[in-house]
């Protein structure tokens, strides 16, 4: 522990030295060594004229007074650093985090060193003595997020460093030589990547290969793990494992269901409907068909020894092959419905089936008799495991999955984590881990000792259907049905390679307390802000793994609550857009969020049934009400903040004390399932949105209902008082939103343009505009945000620009801005301009001007290279972003050897490259 103290003592030392020295003397010393293509730094600066001519030139263009002492400084820490361990090791290594993490409290706020450390980025550029030092200083800056956009980083060299998360957006990087640098994450959105050499990268996105547009049906390692077979609805493909390059394609003539390698790499067995299918590898020949099923086959499994082959069908059966002649052994006889799953003990003298009839099964491969039965899942057995010394036995359908003990037969743990059926489990091969599919799009990694959850994987955009293990153990594939596979790194959780896409509703919509950001949440997991002046995304928040139902912003607008169908919510900086906190208690889906107006309380609605009362500034659950028989869609502070309201699917409306969580009052609403509540201004009327197409305002004092609103012909999911509380919104299933008179009851206006169901409507703060959050793509709608003037009842602004459905927007108090939320992400817009937030894509012009030929357009070009890009991205996951970046040759290249342009280019990046020799022909 001394010699880390001392280590980060001596650099923190190291680098103060220039504490007193004026950042600008380091700025023009690096223009002088650029222009004087000077590679010993050290040796030029030792020369007396050469530091006068730093002298002059600092006079001349900074006007500052400098003195030779202060060059001096300069020189003594680039001596001084050159044989430190800062220029020998490898800084971003987990062995260098306790002392990064002091070392970075001590200069995160300290201008004059993170000039340095930019000073000696540059310098790799020049000296190649500096190489490492100036790669930890880059790896310093991103970890303490300076702001390294729109900068020049020509001819930097970086080496042996993580880079994760860098956000170089409109930075130039070209020339630039990166070895051996983990760019997982990294934001280079319309950068310049002019002759850049990159290799031996390490990415998390190794490539995007379009696999098929429809699913992915099951994925198996060849046993000595160099091969990868997938199964298609037109056949097989084998993957070479390492490079992830397709090595053959074994063509059938219908949906390839289940496919499993033979021990000695020779053949491959293949289930498409009611029979199977036997390849020889080595031909790619189809040698045996093997009949006797009576309905479609489910999955097959070759025996240890690779002589017997095993399937379950939805027959109810499953049939033991001799494979050498394609004779059925045995069939056998037990389950009542579909086997789903079949596998074969270790030592081939057992094979376990799992069913539709949610038991599983044991046989005697040699007699073909029964020799138990494990009860216990409440769903279908979908995946079978047995560990390495098959004491063991895993099995997976409904949420959790269940280990057993094969000789007593008695459950040893129940694992849970899912929140939707496990459709494929599978061990290690050593049996200390394990890996799940989920119908929620997830992998995760378990420790078996424990039964911890060590990892979740998110990669996949549809069901997970199977998962398999390599046979060293190091890497795991898995197969979905959004058509891709991922293999995965099993040690650090990080996705290799991807051999391959996002349309869902916007579900809530809401402003800042300034107005000046809209944040939206969306079926695609992701929240949004976005700019209301300009509609420009301002930030793209992922951290949620499901929909993001709805969202909030405190009262002071400092901070966004979003909740989610993964049945998190989570508090965003939205200044920074860090993630502050993630509240978890909620057992199902959260559907609303709302602050209390002093904004040290919120309140969540849930799919479980309850509300909960958390506290802001801690994070902690103070209460859990339950009152509600159903769903809770929608929870709503009273502008006072003594109580609150609550609407269910259960049809009735509740009243809270927030103090002390007792129910004040509970309206029968008659309005079949209620789906929205929301206070009037002065707290003494509340409005009801309820599936029956109607609008309830009901007395809080009496509880008596006032009055009736019926003008939408399908349920009305969201209504909202204006701030002067002399219009009540309305946004339904029709499409349309209407405007009332809240006093009168009276409809003023419908305004129309959605082309789906309206999931939000809200007020900015002055009252003058509306904002309102459209449906699905997938469900014909636009998920667009629109801006509607209240006064003249017209659309201002439509925002296209959306991955998938908004779930919810909301309005910030101070300002033009709006926030929206998303599967993975937020966005801020610009209200007053309807754009999202992004600085000027102009900085092209003149590139392209040079390379603009008849084949591409240069117009279309400028275009292409001015998209709503994400200028902030907060991820657990981070993704490669290189949407409208301009790379120019170069080399590209993962530590695998696999050119990596064709995965930059489906993310959005130009290769424009020989275009200028094909100007000059």
């Amino acid at each position: 522990m001394k010699c880390q103290y001392d280590k980060n003592e001596s650099l923190y030392v190291l680098l103060s030295q220039t504490k007193n020295v004026d950042e600008s003397i380091l700025h023009v010393l690096i223009q002088i060594l650029k222009r004087e293509n000077n590679q010993d730094c050290i040796e030029f600066l030792s020369q007396d004229q050469n530091q006068r001519q730093v002298e002059q030139e600092i006079l001349q263009q900074e006007m500052l007074n400098v003195e030779k002492n202060d060059i001096d400084k300069v020189s003594n820490v680039l001596k001084t650093i050159k044989d430190h361990d800062f220029n020998r090791d490898d800084y971003s290594v987990e062995v260098y985090e306790e002392i990064k993490e002091d070392l970075i409290k001590k200069i995160s706020q300290n201008r004059k060193i993170i000039a340095l450390l930019k000073f000696l980025v540059h310098l790799t550029a020049l000296d190649e003595r500096y190489l490492q030092c100036g790669s930890n200083s880059l790896h310093l800056l991103v970890k303490m997020k300076v702001d390294l956009k729109v900068q020049c980083f020509e001819n930097i060299k970086i080496r042996n460093t993580s880079l994760l998360g860098a956000n170089f957006v409109r930075c130039d990087l070209s020339g630039s030589e990166f070895d051996n640098v983990n760019i997982s994450g990294m934001n280079l959105n319309q950068s310049k990547l002019f002759n850049c050499k990159w290799r031996n990268l390490r990415i998390l996105e190794v490539m995007k290969l379009i696999v098929h547009n429809k699913q992915v049906t099951s994925v198996s390692f060849s046993p000595d793990g160099k091969s990868l077979a997938s199964c298609h609805d037109d056949g097989i493909r084998l993957w070479d494992a390492k490079t992830g390059r397709i090595q053959s394609v074994l063509q059938g003539k219908r949906l390839a269901k289940s496919v499993c390698f033979s021990h000695d790499n020779t053949t491959l067995a293949q289930c498409s409907g009611q029979f199977v299918f036997i390849w020889n590898l080595k031909g790619e020949k189809q040698i045996s068909k093997f009949i006797g099923h009576t309905d479609t086959i489910n999955q097959v499994c070759f025996s240890p020894d690779g002589t017997t082959l095993a399937s379950g069908s939805d027959d109810n059966s499953i049939r033991l092959w001799d494979v050498k002649t394609g004779q059925q052994n045995v069939k056998l006889v037990g389950h009542q419905n579909s086997v789903q799953s079949v596998s074969f003990s270790p030592d081939g003298t057992t094979v376990a089936s799992g069913s539709d009839d949610r038991s599983i099964r044991l046989w005697d491969v040699r007699t073909g008799q029964q020799k138990a039965k494990f009860l216990g899942h409440y769903n279908s057995i979908k995946s079978l495991c047995f560990s390495s010394d098959g004491g063991n036995l895993l099995g997976g359908g409904d949420c959790s999955f269940r280990l057993w003990d094969v000789k007593t037969g008695q459950q040893i743990a129940q694992l849970d984590g899912h929140t939707a059926s496990v459709l494929s489990v599978c061990f290690s091969p050593e049996g200390t881990a394990l890996a799940s599919g989920s119908e929620v799009n997830s992998i995760s990694l378990w420790d078996v000792k424990t039964g911890e959850q060590k990892a979740k994987l998110n990669g996949h955009t549809d069901v997970v259907l199977s998962v398999c293990f390599s046979p060293d153990g190091t890497a795991l594939a898995s197969s979905s049905r959004d058509g891709s596979i991922c293999l995965w790194d099993v040690k650090s959780g990080l996705e290799k390679a991807k051999l391959d896409g996002h349309d869902d509703s916007v579900l809530s919509v809401c402003f800042s307390p300034d107005g000046t950001v809209l944040a939206s949440g969306s079926g695609d997991n992701s929240i949004r802000l976005w700019d209301v002046r300009t509609g420009q995304q301002k930030s793209k928040l992922k951290g949620h793994t499901d929909f993001v139902h709805s969202v909030c912003f405190s009262p002071d607008g400092s901070t966004l609550a979003s909740g989610s169908d993964d049945n998190s919510i989570q508090l965003w900086d939205v200044q920074t857009g860090q993630q502050q906190a993630i509240l978890d208690g909620h057992q199902n889906s959260v559907l609303s969020v709302c602050f209390s107006p002093d904004g040290t309380i919120l309140i969540s609605g849930s799919c479980d049934k309850s509300i909960r009362l958390w506290d802001v500034k801690t994070g902690q659950q103070n209460q859990k009400l339950d009152g509600h028989t159903n769903t809770i869609y929608s929870v709503c502070f009273s502008p006072n903040g003594s109580t609150f309201a609550s609407g269910s699917s259960d049809g009735t409306i509740c009243l809270w004390d927030a103090k002390t969580g007792q129910q004040i009052a509970k309206f029968d609403s008659n309005q079949n399932s209620v789906q929205s509540v929301c206070y009037s201004c002065n707290g003494t009327t509340l409005a009801s949105g309820g599936r029956d197409g109607s609008i309830c305002l009901w007395d809080v004092k009496t509880g008596q209902q006032k009055a009736k609103l019926d003008g939408h012909q399908n349920s009305v999911l969201s209504v909202c008082f204006s701030p002067d509380g002399t219009r009540l919104a309305s946004g339904s299933d029709d499409k349309s939103i209407l405007l009332w008179e809240a006093k009168t009851g009276q409809l003023k206006a419908k305004l129309e343009g959605h082309q789906s169901s309206i999931q939000q409507v809200c007020f900015s703060r002055d009252g003058t505009t509306l904002a309102s959050g459209g449906g699905s793509l997938l469900d014909g709608g636009d998920c667009s945000i629109r801006l509607w003037d209240v006064k003249t009842e017209q659309e201002k602004t439509k925002i296209n620009n959306y991955d998938n459905s908004f779930q919810s927007v909301f309005s910030s108090s101070i300002g033009f801005i709006l926030a929206s939320g998303s599967d993975d992400n937020f966005r801020l817009w610009d209200v007053k301009k309807g754009q999202q937030i992004l600085p000027s894509g102009d900085r092209y012009k003149g590139i392209l001007t040079k390379i603009s030929t008849p084949i591409i357009n240069t117009y279309d070009l400028l275009n292409s290279t001015s998209p709503n890009i994400t200028i902030h991205q907060i991820s657990l996951h981070p993704n490669l972003e290189v949407q409208g970046a301009l790379i120019l040759k170069g080399e590209f290249l993962n530590y695998q050897g696999v050119d990596l342009r064709q995965l930059l280019k489906s993310k959005g990046s130009l290769i424009i490259e020989n275009l200028t020799e094909q100007k000059q022909m």
